[in-house]
């Protein structure tokens, strides 16, 4: 999914726009009961920033696969640097 955030964020920045908002979920479906990494979401953020955004809020989310899994997730607001 790093793909398709990235083309939204070149995209987006492209355009002039000022706030890019993101869903970002956890790559695999590790537990959101304990403290720990969440796969994949660092490198997603990584993506964004590296087309010219800056992480300026976030929030969470729970979001549950077709298959019943909880996965993690945030809600990031960039902003252009």
């Amino acid at each position: 999914m790093v793909h398709g955030a990235t083309d939204e964020a070149r995209t987006a920045y492209a355009e002039g726009r000022a706030v890019l908002v993101c869903k970002i979920i956890e790559a695999s479906g590790g537990s959101i009961d304990y403290t720990g990494p969440m796969t994949g979401v660092g490198e997603q953020i990584e993506a964004i920033e590296a087309e010219g955004w800056a992480l300026a809020n976030m929030a969470t989310v729970e979001s549950k696969t077709l298959s019943g899994d909880e996965r993690g997730g945030l809600i990031c607001v960039f902003r252009r640097r």
